[in-house]
């Protein structure tokens, strides 16, 4: 398996980049145009995916977009292209925020992700994606609670992902938590 390609960039577009390691070029289905230029030295961490009929690789800007994608994959029905589009549209933070919140309605705005897809995205990675500590679950779970408090009071989930964002840093009860939430709105 190919874990990383190094090299310049020889040619790119809206989904590709050819990177050029010592003569030979590597196509990699790459997301993030904006971080590309002809001539640029990089490193692209890289998933090999092996289809009967094709042998692709996908390429990312870090290892915790790497390991998001892999995680992403793993959900039934979510395949490598998918799971690309997701990360090109939305950073890590916000994606992990927004299944840990289930927050469906930003995952079903997603490209080729419908409501059965964006649930079975929470089910699957829900409490999955955070850093493993003693209290990740009960963390998460106050999330999601100030979340569902949140749009209860009206505001709507654009105005939510960033507060709850913020919120992942802090520490207190659902109470506190619910409080914070509302001083940061209010700003």
């Amino acid at each position: 398996m190919i874990g990383f390609v190094s090299g310049t960039v020889h040619a790119y577009g809206t989904d590709f980049v050819l990177i050029d390691v010592n003569g030979v070029g590597y196509r990699i289905n790459f997301y993030h145009p904006e971080a590309l230029s002809k001539g640029k030295q990089m490193t692209i961490y890289t998933y090999q995916n092996v289809r009967e009929d094709e042998i692709s690789l996908y390429g990312f800007l870090s290892l915790e977009e790497y390991d998001l994608f892999i995680k992403l994959i793993s959900v039934k029905g979510l395949g490598p292209k998918i799971a690309s589009n997701i990360l090109s549209r939305a950073s890590v933070d916000a994606i992990i925020t927004a299944v840990e919140t289930g927050d469906i309605d930003f995952i079903r705005h997603m490209p080729g992700i419908g409501n059965k897809t964006a649930s079975q995205i929470i089910l699957d990675l829900k409490g999955k994606l955070v850093e493993s500590s003693e209290d990740a679950g009960d963390k998460s779970e106050e999330l999601g609670d100030v979340a569902q408090a949140l749009k209860q009071l009206g505001y709507k989930p654009a105005e939510i992902r960033p507060v709850m964002k913020k919120l992942t840093k802090e520490k207190g009860s659902t109470d506190e938590l619910i409080r914070k939430a509302l001083s940061m709105l209010m700003k």
